[in-house]
């Protein structure tokens, strides 16, 4: 008899909980635990459905194990509290495979606007049954779908005020609004809610420090912020992984209507990896931000002295830059100068006043601001003299996830973007998307949240996109100031074999890139849909004819074929 099939008929034996009927208690952590204790490299948990209770804020934590594949094929975890659902920290070469995660109660509520005022500024929502109660209801993640076809109808809203008139009605206060904006008396709402009396950490599956973590046929149905998450990795796999809405014929909690969104925030987040993530056949729908972002950090520089540059560090630990490590550096107005080598990094003294000044006068993130303005500072020593103004940037060139793949995944109906790319030497390929509320594929560094970096050698083939609110495919680059950046910002990206309906113009929009190949591309249904007001201010396009590709600040164009018909 296999050790691993052995293993687990022991561990039936003596676990009180190890058949638990559908939606009984069951100790997962104890029952993985006692497996690895016995020395077993693969451990099949018994299907069912079980209602896990955190540990330390966690629910399922691997940590420090190598060559380990956990199998839970027919297992369905529901988190008894809003909290991680399953955290890998420091492993090699571990495989989980089958696993459901759920929440009940659920990471948000939901129910429908019944008042609105005259201005929309107020809006009064009473809750849907079998939705948390107004008591667990936050200010984040405030978004309005439509009554009649569940899609979104505003993608986020901002909250001045949040009041629990009762356990089933909430006043929400925006902090501005006009008589003309779109929602609707009947619209479904979605705000995010907290059930955890021992505190919370975000995000449903977190990856961190690891090699080689294969997650397969994991499906998560809602989270507090993202589904997945993953910090220093190198060659994570995430392999038909899924996240929906889930369907009232399979949720395990009677509710009144079905649920209107999957997760809070993103799908899949990957930062700082030294080898990219591949996602392959992967699902992702209705959550409440990006589908897919790669990326690493931007550190502010905000002097150069010859080699020398003072660094803020965008990072609570430290700085993710040590001697010996190639940088990429980013000007203030979007050039990107040559790569150089560090020599050393030192603390230095710490933020002044006149950098604080500078920051809060920047266009970026505001919890971003508040971090820089009281950041720790390093000293950094390149191989060869710089020259770089205040508000300039560096990255690490070797941990923002190149070598990354997404590959025959299927993407949508999320507010935000699709596939968010910030790395080099990746296939964007076969992908399908649908009503993605921004664009489909971005390629674009993005300073307003200091998320390096810009991209080399990266191919966008074959992809399906319909319905996407904004450019369906972009590739851009700006710098602090909002001026497009100069050509070499990005190099080697083709775009080909990709088809395009019901999509704005213009359809494919790049700029900054030196080395551009375009293959053949398909348009159909242009239905006189424009970029967005942003998009078209941001890039000069207003008083423009908007043709279905258009390139600014571009050099070294191959158009192998033009866009077809």
């Amino acid at each position: 008899m296999p050790r691993s099939l052995s293993l687990l008929l022991v561990l039936l034996a003596v676990s009180p909980h190890a058949g638990a009927a559908t939606g009984q208690s069951f100790d997962l952590q104890g029952f993985i635990d006692a497996a690895l204790a016995k020395g077993s490299k693969i451990i099949t948990v018994p299907p069912g459905r079980y209602r896990v209770k955190p540990r330390n804020r966690e629910c399922l934590a691997l940590r420090n194990l190598k060559d380990v594949k956990i199998v839970c094929d027919g297992v369905e975890m529901i988190c008894t509290e809003t909290t991680r659902a399953l955290s890998i920290g420091n492993c090699v070469n571990v495989t989980v495979r089958g696993l459901s995660i759920d929440y009940d109660p659920l990471p948000f509520t939901q129910g429908r606007i019944v008042a609105l005022s005259a201005d929309k500024t107020v809006h009064d929502i009473e809750l849907s049954d079998g939705y948390p109660t107004s008591d667990t209801a936050t200010t984040f993640k405030y978004e309005i779908f439509r009554g009649d076809t569940r899609t979104y109808r505003v993608g986020e809203y901002a909250i001045k005020t949040l009041e629990k008139i009762d356990p089933k009605h909430l006043r929400i206060t925006r902090p501005n609004g006009s008589a003309k904006d779109p929602e609707q008396v009947g619209d479904i709402i979605a705000i995010g809610s907290e059930s955890a009396p021992a505190g919370s950490i975000p995000h449903a599956v977190e990856v961190a420090g690891s090699r080689g973590v294969r997650l397969e046929d994991v499906t998560v149905w809602a989270s507090n912020c993202f589904g997945f998450v993953e910090f220093n990795c190198d060659g994570t796999t995430y392999y038909r992984c899924r996240i929906d809405r889930r369907p009232a014929e399979s949720d395990p909690v009677k509710r009144a209507e079905p649920r209107i969104r999957s997760l809070d925030a993103d799908a899949f987040h990957s930062l700082y990896a030294t080898k990219g993530p591949s996602y392959i056949e992967c699902a992702a729908r209705f959550m409440g931000d990006d589908c897919i972002n790669i990326c690493g950090d931007y550190h502010l520089i905000t002097a150069s002295n010859g080699r020398v540059v003072r660094v803020l560090s965008k990072q609570r630990e430290g700085i993710d830059i040590a001697a010996g490590d190639t940088v990429e550096l980013l000007s203030y107005a979007g050039l990107r100068p040559p790569d150089a080598k560090v020599v050393s990094v030192e603390p230095d003294v710490e933020v002044n006043d006149a950098e604080r000044q500078f920051i809060a006068k920047q266009g970026m993130d505001a919890g971003i601001k508040e971090w820089l303005a009281h950041a720790k500072t390093f000293r950094i020593t390149l191989d060869r003299e710089i020259d770089l103004p205040m508000g300039s940037a560096v990255c690490s060139a070797s941990r923002h996830g190149n070598g990354f793949v997404v590959r025959g995944c299927n993407f949508g109906f999320n507010r935000s973007r699709g596939i968010l790319i910030k790395a080099s030497d990746g296939v964007i390929e076969g992908n399908t998307m649908t009503g993605n509320v921004m664009a489909a594929i971005m390629v674009a560094p993005e300073w307003w949240w200091l998320e390096s970096g810009s991209s080399s050698n990266v191919r966008i083939l074959n992809n399906t996109i319909r319905d996407c609110g904004d450019v369906p495919i972009a590739v851009y680059a700006f710098g602090g100031v909002p001026t497009i950046a100069p050509a070499g910002a990005h190099s080697n990206i083709t775009i080909s074999g990709n088809r395009m309906s019901g999509c704005p113009r213009p359809n494919i929009l790049v700029t900054s890139t030196r080395g551009l190949h375009l293959g053949r591309n398909t348009c159909l249904g242009y239905e006189g849909k424009t970029a967005s007001d942003w998009t078209r201010w941001a890039f000069g396009l207003l008083d423009k004819t908007l043709e279905p590709v258009m390139t600014i600040n571009c050099e070294d164009v191959d158009p192998a074929a033009l866009l077809g018909q």
